[in-house]
């Protein structure tokens, strides 16, 4: 698991980010297209099997997984990423969790946290050996 706190954070770290998904929660300055295309260019990614996109709550705001994939990974991934968000803010306080990287054998799982939202990307490893 690797848990990058914002001030580490390397720029190309999984090719992710929240800034377009602040607009499906109908505030940001995005538009719905834009955040389709974002979405689109992470699936097309060799070894992606899955997006999610969620709300700090757990509550799913868009998702290509199935709803039961859905359910699990959005209530999972909401209590792990703000266990980690804890996690980094008690270590050094005033810093902040920026990504979480899990890896197993078959998945690798990323979550790309901002202040409302949670991108998360689920990939095959293996995809590109």
């Amino acid at each position: 698991v690797f848990i990058i706190p914002k001030r580490r954070q390397r720029h190309n770290e999984g090719n992710m980010s929240t800034a377009a998904v602040t607009s499906a929660g109908g505030r940001g300055g995005s538009s719905t297209a834009e955040v389709e295309e974002t979405l689109a260019r992470i699936r097309s990614h060799r070894g992606v099997e899955g997006v999610l996109i969620m709300n700090k709550d757990g509550a799913t705001v868009q998702s290509t997984l199935s709803e039961e994939q859905t359910t699990v990974h959005a209530a999972l991934l909401s209590q792990l990423t703000a266990k980690a968000a804890s996690l980094v803010e008690t270590i050094d306080e005033g810093d902040e969790l920026t990504f979480l990287r899990i890896r197993s054998k078959n998945r690798e799982i990323m979550v790309s946290p901002d202040k409302e939202f949670l991108l998360v990307v689920i990939q095959d490893p293996h995809a590109s050996e």
